[in-house]
C-alpha cells in the first residue's frame, strides 16, 4: 500500500484560521470562477435580450437542478478522499475516486434525456409558452455538458482534497476567458459565427464543461507527484465496495443539495408565475448571492478536507479548532457581504442590465428590493453551506438529507408561496420565504455537528486504514 502523510495538524485560532485560509483560497477561487461562467451567461444574455435572459434563468435553472443531485458524489467523496489521506491511505483514495467518477459518468448519463424533454415538464409548471420554447433551445445543447461538468467535480474534489485546487481555480479561470468569448461569437454572431441567441451560450458552455475535464484528467493523470496513485490505471474495472460507499454517502449528500436547489427552481418557477420582468430581476439577484455564496462554499470545502484530515486520523481535538476557525471565518465574509448588499444594490443590478431596454428601470428597482432581502439570509445561507462541509468530513450525510428536505420543503417551500401570494407581498414576500428555509437548515444542522459523537473521540471508520 502506497501511503499518503496527511497535512499536520494545527493548535491555536491563529494557526487554524491561516491553514483554512491557505487551503480554502484556491477553493474560493475556483468556486467563483465556476460561478462566473454563469454570470457572464446572465450578463451578456441581459444585453441581448429580457426574454432571453428570463428563458436561460430557467433553463440554467433545470440543468443546475439535476448537476446538483450528481455532484452529491463528489461532495461526499470529498470528505472520504481526506480521510483516505489522513489515515495514510492511497489504495483506498484511489477506489474511491474511480468510483466516484464511474457513478457520476452514469448518472450523466441517465439525467440527460430529462433535458431533452424539458418542454412539457416546464409547461406543465405554468410556465409562459414562449420563455420555455426558448429554455428548451438552451437545454438541447447544455445537456451534452451535464457528463463533462460531473467530471470536473469529481476530479475537483480529488485535487482539491490533496492541497491541489489551484490548478482547478486556473483551469477554471481560463475557462471563463473562453466562455465570455463564445458567448460573443455564439450568441451575437462575431467572429464570423452564427447568431445563434441562447443556444450560442448553451453551446460555449458545453464547450467549456468539456475542455476543462478533460485538462483536468490530464494533469490527475500525468502530474509527476499524482502518477503513483494510478487513478486512471485499468479504469475499466469495477470495484463494487468503493461504489456502493461512494453512493451511501454521495446519494444523500446530493439529494440533501437538491432539496436546497429545489427551493431556489421553486422559488424561479413561482416568480415566473408573477411576469417576465420580476422573473429577470429574480435571475440577476440571486445570480449576485450565488456569487458570494461561493465563497462560503469555498470555505466549506476546506472544513470538509480538514474535518477529513482529522477525522481520519482519529484526533477531535484537531477537528473541533479547524471547525471553529472555518465557522468564524465564513460568518466574517457573510457580515461584509450584507454591508455591500445593502449599500449598493441598485449599482449591482445595473452590472446586468443595458439601460437603454425600456424594461431595465423596472428591473432595476425590483432587483434592489430583491437583493436587500438576499442580505438576511447570507448568515444562515452561510451557516447551512459550512455545517454540511463539516459534517460531510465525518461522514455523516444521512440525517442532514432529512433536516434539510423538511426545512426546505415542508417550511421553505410553502413559506415563500404563502407569503408572495397569500399575503400578497410578491417576489419579496418569496424570498423571505428562502430566508426562512435556510435559517431552519442552517440553525439544526450547525447544532447537529456541534453536538456530535465525531468531537469526542469516537473513531474514523476502520475501512481507511486498511490497504485494499
Amino acid at each position: 500500500m502506497t501511503q499518503i502523510n496527511s497535512p499536520a495538524g494545527q493548535s491555536g485560532l491563529a494557526a487554524n484560521l491561516r491553514s483554512t485560509l491557505v487551503l480554502g483560497l484556491p477553493m474560493i477561487g475556483s468556486n467563483v470562477a465556476q460561478m462566473a461562467l454563469h454570470v457572464t451567461d446572465t450578463i451578456m444574455l441581459g444585453w441581448y435580450g429580457v426574454a432571453e435572459l428570463a428563458s436561460v434563468v430557467l433553463g440554467s435553472s433545470f440543468f443546475f437542478f439535476l448537476f446538483i443531485l450528481g455532484s452529491g458524489f463528489s461532495y461526499a467523496l470529498m470528505g472520504r478522499i481526506s480521510a483516505a489521506l489522513g489515515a495514510g491511505n492511497a489504495t483506498q483514495l484511489r477506489r474511491d475516486t474511480r468510483m466516484g467518477l464511474w457513478v457520476s459518468i452514469g448518472y450523466g448519463l441517465v439525467a440527460m434525456p430529462v433535458m431533452f424533454a424539458a418542454t412539457p415538464i416546464l409547461r406543465a409548471l405554468g410556465q409562459d409558452p414562449h420563455l420555455t420554447a426558448l429554455a428548451a433551445q438552451f437545454l438541447n445543447i447544455a445537456a451534452f455538458g451535464l457528463v463533462p461538468a460531473l467530471v470536473v467535480a469529481v476530479l475537483r474534489a480529488y485535487l482539491g482534497a490533496q492541497h491541489r485546487a489551484q490548478v482547478v481555480m486556473w483551469i477554471t479561470v481560463l475557462g471563463v476567458g473562453v466562455n465570455i468569448l463564445g458567448n460573443w461569437a455564439f450568441v451575437f454572431g462575431h467572429f464570423g459565427a452564427p447568431e445563434m441567441g441562447v443556444r450560442g451560450a448553451a453551446l460555449s458552455s458545453v464547450l467549456v464543461q468539456a475542455v476543462s475535464a478533460l485538462l483536468l484528467a490530464a494533469y490527475a493523470a500525468w502530474h509527476p507527484k499524482l502518477r503513483q496513485i494510478q487513478l486512471f490505471t485499468r479504469f475499466w474495472r469495477p470495484d463494487w465496495e468503493a461504489m456502493r460507499a461512494v453512493v451511501r454517502l454521495g446519494l444523500p449528500a446530493g439529494l440533501t443539495h437538491l432539496s436546497e436547489a429545489g427551493l431556489f427552481q421553486a422559488s424561479a418557477l413561482m416568480m415566473g408565475w408573477l411576469g417576465t420582468v420580476q422573473l429577470a430581476a429574480h435571475g440577476i439577484a440571486l445570480e449576485l448571492a450565488s456569487l458570494t455564496f461561493m465563497i462560503h462554499m469555498g470555505l466549506s470545502n476546506a472544513a470538509t478536507v480538514r474535518a477529513g484530515h482529522a477525522y481520519g486520523a482519529a484526533d477531535p481535538a484537531r477537528l473541533r479548532a479547524g471547525a471553529k476557525a472555518a465557522v468564524l471565518m465564513s460568518g466574517v465574509f457573510a457580515g461584509l457581504t450584507i454591508a455591500v448588499f445593502l449599500a449598493m444594490p441598485e449599482t449591482l443590478i445595473g452590472l446586468f442590465l443595458d439601460r437603454t431596454k425600456p424594461e431595465a428601470a423596472e428591473i432595476l428597482v425590483f432587483g434592489a428590493h430583491l437583493l436587500a432581502v438576499a442580505g438576511l439570509f447570507q448568515l444562515f445561507d452561510a451557516a447551512q453551506v459550512m455545517a454540511l462541509g463539516l459534517l460531510r468530513g465525518v461522514h455523516d450525510t444521512r440525517v442532514p438529507m432529512v433536516i434539510a428536505t423538511i426545512s426546505y420543503w415542508l417550511v421553505g417551500v410553502p413559506a415563500s408561496y404563502i407569503l408572495a401570494f397569500r399575503f400578497d407581498l410578491g417576489g419579496v414576500g418569496l424570498w423571505l420565504g428562502l430566508v426562512i428555509g435556510l435559517a431552519c437548515v442552517g440553525i439544526t444542522l450547525m447544532v447537529r455537528f456541534w453536538r456530535g459523537p465525531w468531537l469526542n473521540g469516537t473513531p474514523a471508520d476502520s475501512g481507511l486504514r486498511k490497504a485494499a
